[in-house]
């Protein structure tokens, strides 16, 4: 694979990050050799920024081994569900276990989705902001999912010293005009504060329905080279996001980073038309539970 991945500036945190985050909720249901292969395929793309949680079944597990010699080559942020801060140290530490690091580079609290989650994530906030200041995580941020997310992150950098944000952008959403006004507030508190942000869902393109599910990620996603490309290029061309997470399917990896390493920029009036083009889709959220 011949691909050479843009980098920008992940805000605050002065990494520059490859556009292509190497999304490891792929790995939830994987082997080790399926593991290797796709971190060798994201290297050789130049991805240097993973992203991988507790919560992404085998992972972390899997992940560990295939990190061992290219550690200092990724960026490494890993995330939390937990509320209490004993709770959250806890699974930190397991975490840093797994991945054979002593530290991750950003540890992020994992799905807040809306105001009262982020209000019940209090503790939690605070166990990741004392991880930072003991050098168990380089730096701390937010992510999420659900068309609420937005605004709860909103509230999340104005209430804490977060230095990351992680949400959903593509067309689709876009075309929402709720979701599109606090998604752009967001962006524009984050801009100020010089805080790093990812794109998820960038190739998501409808709930599964009925239809028989032919990948591993829990909404059906683009599949076509020119929808697949049409998703990434309107997530990195959204002003003021850095970067955006592959998708939880290790079979799509090898098309999502073909399109990020040819990623040409969208124009506003390409993002409106991709955005109306998207209108008729159904939402992928809310997510279904189990």
């Amino acid at each position: 694979m011949d691909v050479l991945l843009e980098r920008r500036r992940l805000g605050r945190t002065e990494h520059w990050s490859s556009v292509a985050v190497l999304g490891c909720a792929a790995f939830a249901a994987s082997n080790p050799d399926e593991v290797a292969a796709a971190v060798a395929t994201a290297l050789e793309a130049g991805v240097n920024h993973l992203d991988v949680a507790p919560q992404y079944g085998d992972a972390e597990v899997l992940l560990g081994p295939a990190l061992a010699g290219v550690r200092d080559r990724f960026f490494v942020a890993c995330k939390t569900l937990r509320h209490r801060a004993d709770g959250v140290r806890a699974q930190l530490e397991q975490s840093l276990a797994r991945l054979g690091c002593d530290r991750v580079d950003l540890y992020q609290l994992h799905a807040v989705t809306d105001l009262d989650e982020l209000g019940r994530r209090a503790d939690a906030v605070a166990a990741v902001l004392a991880a930072r200041d003991e050098g168990l995580c380089r730096f701390a941020g937010i992510t999420g999912h659900e068309l609420t997310t937005p605004a709860a992150q909103l509230e999340a950098v104005r209430r804490y010293d977060l230095d990351t944000v992680m949400f959903p952008v593509n067309p689709r959403l876009w075309a929402d005009p709720d979701y599109r006004r606090d998604a752009e507030a967001l962006l524009e508190e984050a801009g100020r504060r010089d805080l790093g942000v990812m794109a998820i869902k960038a190739v998501a393109a409808r709930p599964w329905g009925e239809r028989a599910r032919t990948a591993t990620t829990w909404y059906e996603p683009h599949r076509e080279p020119a929808a697949v490309a049409r998703g990434v290029r309107f997530a990195l061309s959204v002003p003021g996001v850095h970067a955006f997470c592959t998708p939880g399917d290790v079979g799509l990896l090898p098309a999502v980073l073909d399109a990020a390493g040819g990623f040409e920029p969208l124009a506003e009036a390409e993002r409106a038309e991709a955005a109306r083009a998207a209108s008729p889709e159904p939402l992928i959220f809310p997510m279904p539970r189990a």
